[in-house]
């Protein structure tokens, strides 16, 4: 039997990166998936026949999981079109890093309400249908730079160290319910977002990490399926570092 057959995972941000990883790895242990993008409908398309082709059904929803409405709305059809909601990870997220005295206050807003605010919105959506069945598996996606802070990205930073508190509030409240809530601290993993740090030359960067390289999407993907399951079953309030020993 597969890790997740049958369950239905909700994954936010995820036609790229590490979210696209995620429901590969989620689909290919047997779950359903639900996942949200925002700009490309190509793309949303291409992951959904993906998945579809594993063998489980899935569905690609067009929400800004900054927006409180459009996670309500999206939940709901969710549940609908599901039957039920088991495993939410919250993995949309931007970065719109700068010197504080230049970091404008609406790039500040913009990334608390794509980081942070997203993280409440549809938390505060999926535990209403695993409180009614008494069970669920919560993920969200914070960073190394959230643990540890890092010059110039004092907005992503707080963002991401925000949903480090919220995880372990989440998990002291909603236990008692069976719902668990973990977050996972990615470093610096082969993606979009950190394609721009090659071109300064990786070594430099590699010096910073153990295991000398930067992660691939699919090796946070393998925590979120094991934090995702009943492997973790007795695993909530947690942070794992998932980082090449740079945080340590």
């Amino acid at each position: 039997m597969k890790l997740l057959e049958n369950k239905v995972a909700l994954i936010t941000g995820a036609s790229r990166g590490i979210g696209e990883a995620i429901a590969v790895k989620f689909a290919e242990n047997g779950a359903n998936v639900a996942f949200t993008y925002l700009s490309s409908d190509e793309k949303a398309k291409a992951l959904e026949d993906k998945l579809s082709a594993l063998g489980i059904k899935a569905k690609a929803y067009k929400c800004d999981a900054g927006d409180y409405a459009a996670t309500e709305q999206l939940a709901n059809d969710v549940v609908k079109e599901f039957g039920g909601i088991d495993i939410c990870v919250n993995n949309a997220g931007i970065s719109k890093d700068n010197l504080l005295l230049r970091l404008t206050p609406d790039q500040w807003d913009d990334v608390m309400q794509a980081n942070l605010k997203s993280v409440y919105n549809l938390t505060r959506q999926v535990i209403r249908p695993m409180m009614k069945a008494r069970s669920g598996s919560i993920i969200n996606m914070s960073s190394v730079v959230g643990v540890e802070g890092n010059g110039g990205q004092s907005s992503y930073a707080a963002s991401k160290a925000g949903i480090i508190g919220f995880t372990k509030s989440i998990a002291q409240e909603m236990g008692s319910r069976n719902i668990r809530c973990n977050a996972i601290a990615p470093g610096f993993i082969e993606t979009d977002m950190t394609h721009y740090l090659k071109d300064g030359g990786a070594e430099k960067w590699f010096e910073k990490i153990p295991l000398a390289r930067f992660g691939k999407p699919e090796e946070i993907a393998g925590v979120a399926l094991f934090l995702a399951s009943d492997l973790s079953s007795y695993v909530s309030g947690q942070v794992i570092n998932a980082c090449g020993g740079m945080s340590t």
